[in-house]
């Protein structure tokens, strides 16, 4: 006869380390493997970019003889803070000085000091806190805020694109991200990775149904960015349809809510800034005055479009480099919206792409600028993410890290040192 002996007591002990139930320990391992991929990938394809851009920067050579406002310092990557990331330094340090001054002689033109509340207040009020709290200085703080965004933004990004094409189209995703034109700002003392970020993560939120965090996220927004009145209105339009289609499912107040949070932020600081200029469209009145940037129906953009190809200098602000950068970006953007709208995707996206083409193509402004200002059409990558997720890792990893080769060059160097980031 066999007899079974009992356990020890210290078997019995080990055994709720060896359960399959969930644990901190299990949820960890999940979310490394689930996302570890996706920030190794945008990790590696940045720093490749990167060290491009600084070894370009360093050739250089004359950048100690410049303003650092406009790309001096001690070292070369000084350059990552300047022009509008020299005034979010002088937020972040000295506040806001929100005035219109006439410049002298010239009727109805404000100059350029004086006008900080042109940028709006959430990144270089992380940055404030940041430096408080870890003793950086403007620039450092500045820096940690865009790389913890742009990885934010990444894994925000990453789950938009899984939703369409799974995890690997995700992952391409959030690759192309690290690449795209304009991306040379996603690693410098610039607000665009915060609300890419904040915008990705907002559409997320709608497109899963979590209508409170969508609402508070698109608040945030609209404190960093002017161009969230397109990610406003896309949650407007989602909430309107989920009231007129989904009632059942979603209800009733939590649409509403959204739909009434969202636009508080943009509306709180132009509001603000309006009553300290004693002007209530004193924010439109600096950036038209002062910075020449107001809405034009596209006559300057299609200026540029028809005289740029052509090698014509004569329409507003040349910058030969960085121009031929942004007529790259538009086209390219132009075709692929047709090919997202083709993948029928939610509302929310197609919104917040369309409109948000509208805002940026629709006005006069720095045309060198808007490789960057187009970088929130992150939704333009579903089609490309969907194609990429059929090639094997190691193809997909050598395509994208030739981009970021290339990348380091058009999308960090041609801007801030050959055009205006």
């Amino acid at each position: 006869m066999t007899t079974t002996l009992p356990r020890p007591a210290t078997w019995n002990a080990r055994l709720p380390d060896r359960s399959p139930l969930p644990g901190r320990g299990h949820r960890l391992r999940r979310a490394v493997a689930l996302y570890g991929p996706v920030l190794a990938l945008y990790g590696g394809l940045k720093l490749v970019g990167f060290g491009v851009f600084l070894y370009l920067l360093h050739t250089t050579g004359d950048f100690r003889s410049r303003h650092p406002r406009f790309g001096g310092g001690a070292q070369p990557w000084d350059v990552l803070a300047t022009w509008d990331g020299w005034w979010y330094q002088q937020i972040a340090a000295h506040g806001y000085e929100p005035r219109l001054v006439p410049v002298p002689g010239a009727t109805g033109m404000i100059t350029l000091e004086g006008n900080s509340a042109a940028f709006f207040p959430l990144y270089p009020g992380l940055m404030r806190l940041v430096s408080e709290v870890t003793g950086l200085g403007t620039y450092g703080a500045g820096m940690l805020v865009s790389v913890v965004a742009s990885f934010a933004a990444a894994l925000g990004i990453h789950a938009v694109a899984a939703r369409f094409g799974g995890r690997r189209a995700g992952l391409a995703a959030a690759g192309l991200w690290a690449v795209w034109p304009g991306s040379g700002v996603e690693w410098a003392v610039y607000s665009d990775s915060l609300y890419v970020a904040l915008a990705a993560w907002a559409c997320h939120a709608v497109m899963t149904r979590r209508w409170l965090t969508a609402g508070l996220l698109t608040f945030a927004a609209g404190l960093n960015r002017p161009t969230a009145a397109a990610l406003i209105a896309a949650l407007g339009v989602a909430a309107v349809l989920a009231l007129v289609r989904d009632r059942r499912r979603d209800g009733v107040l939590r649409p509403l809510v959204a739909l009434a949070v969202a636009p508080l932020g943009l509306l709180a600081y132009l509001g603000w800034v309006g009553h300290r200029m004693g002007d209530l469209g004193g924010y439109f009145t600096l950036q038209s005055g002062a910075w020449a940037h107001e809405f034009d129906y596209g006559r300057q953009t299609l200026d540029v479009l028809t005289s740029v190809p052509v090698g014509s200098d004569d329409y507003l602000f040349a910058m030969p480099y960085a121009d031929m950068i942004g007529v790259g970006v538009v086209l390219l953007a132009l075709t692929l919206l047709p090919l997202l709208i083709r993948l029928r995707p939610p509302a929310v996206l197609v919104v917040h792409t369309v409109v948000t083409l509208v805002l940026v193509l629709g006005s006069q402004q720095i045309f060198a600028n808007v490789s960057r200002y187009l970088l929130p059409l992150f939704p333009l990558y579903l089609p490309l993410a969907v194609a990429l997720r059929r090639l094997s890792a190691l193809h997909l990893c050598t395509l994208l890290g030739t981009a970021a080769l290339a990348s380091g060059s058009y999308a960090g160097y041609a801007l801030f040192e050959l055009g205006v980031p």
